[in-house]
């Protein structure tokens, strides 16, 4: 009678050696996998933080010098510089951009609709009616300030607080905002304010990193996202 006869030792440490193998090879391409998903979730939350902010930012900057009504000497001091924030400017032929650097942008305009229906009111002060975007480089972060009120995290959040992205233009040597004339030439930084009214054509650069450290690259992922704005009002002169 024949006996079956059972796995010798060293065919047993073989097939647990080939099984070692399959498994860490498995694990290898579940892990990498799942490290590729991560970084695509924080390019996707860098994306939905972005995006809307650069839109929200263009479209407000566009209404600047807004003014229905032809009201004159309508605008008023923003919230930086000399003067008392909100009285009238001495400057009104900066008309509704009354601060323009390469890091911060005072908009104002006159959109609050009047009791006869019409658009304006010849009047500012209401809200949203002066906008401030300011970066702040050591912080990594821009705020967004309204009328004459203090500036409030717009795209990122305080320091020690989770945000999906930094801003580094600072760190880059990247404008965040470029200013243009009617000719499409770049007005030098050097000539502003005086140049406003010349302004044309505005540049909005964000140059972002990901908070949260990629695990394959073992860095943060960059990107950099721009617009043109055409302040169409500014051109007007009442």
């Amino acid at each position: 009678m024949k006996h079956d006869r059972g796995f010798t030792l060293v065919e047993l440490l073989v097939t647990i050696a080939v099984m070692m193998i399959l498994l860490t090879a498995l694990y290898g391409a579940v892990n990498s996998v799942q490290k590729s998903s991560t970084g695509i979730e924080r390019r996707v939350d860098a994306q939905q933080a972005v995006k809307p902010a650069l839109d929200l930012m263009a479209m407000e900057i566009a209404m600047a010098s807004f003014n229905p009504n032809y009201t004159p000497d309508l605008w008023v001091n923003p919230p930086v510089g000399a003067g008392v924030c909100g009285d009238p400017s001495s400057n009104q032929d900066y008309r509704g951009i009354q601060e323009a650097t390469a890091t911060s942008i005072t908009v104002q305009m006159d959109i609050r609709g009047s009791a006869d229906g019409s658009a304006g009111n010849g009047a500012l002060g209401n809200p949203n009616e002066m906008i401030r975007y300011n970066y702040d480089e050591a912080k990594q972060f821009i705020t967004r300030a309204t009328n004459c009120g203090s500036g409030q995290p717009f795209l990122g959040a305080s320091p020690g607080n989770h945000r999906a992205v930094r801003v580094i233009n600072g760190t880059l040597n990247i404008p965040l905002f470029r200013y243009y004339d009617g000719t499409g030439m770049e007005i030098s930084a050097g000539s502003l304010p005086g140049t406003i009214p010349d302004i044309r054509r505005i540049e909005i650069v964000l140059a972002v990193e990901t908070e949260d450290i990629d695990l394959i690259t073992r860095k943060r992922k960059r990107m950099i996202y721009a617009t043109s704005v055409i302040p169409r009002n500014h051109a007007i002169i009442p």
